[in-house]
């Protein structure tokens, strides 16, 4: 990725994120982060990562009227942005921090499983300060 796309990308996603939270006015757009935006080196289209806090019918309610307002969202860019071509935004569900915690849980539970016998001892630094 380039330095222009990374710009192009934290600027979208600083903008994109006020714009919805500013100016759109759908009641089906539930608590959300954009997590990410992906753009090409053409930059004329922006894959929008979305994470919804909610149930799976909340998130997809959410991803749907994101993707519905995303001529509204784009035209709001315009007077933002000094591209010649504002980039269609594609609206993607991130699910990335539900399997973060997925993996974490699992760890923590086989880190129980394990008897202490067969867990490493702590190293010396990691137990100044506890006693």
């Amino acid at each position: 990725m380039s330095r222009r796309t990374q710009q192009v990308g934290e600027f979208l996603r600083e903008e994109v994120d006020d714009i919805i939270r500013r100016e759109v006015d759908d009641p089906r757009i539930g608590f959300f982060s954009i997590t990410r935006v992906e753009v090409p080196p053409d930059l004329r289209s922006a894959r929008v990562f979305i994470s919804v806090l909610g149930t799976d019918e909340e998130r997809e309610a959410t991803l749907t009227a994101l993707r519905s307002a995303a001529g509204f969202i784009r035209r709001h860019l315009k007077p933002r942005m000094r591209m010649r071509q504002i980039p269609d935004l594609e609206f993607r569900d991130d699910r990335s921090m539900e399997h973060a915690e997925r993996i974490g849980h699992v760890l923590r539970e086989l880190n129980l499983a394990t008897p202490a016998a067969n867990r490493p001892a702590p190293k010396p630094a990691e137990t100044e300060g506890r006693e």
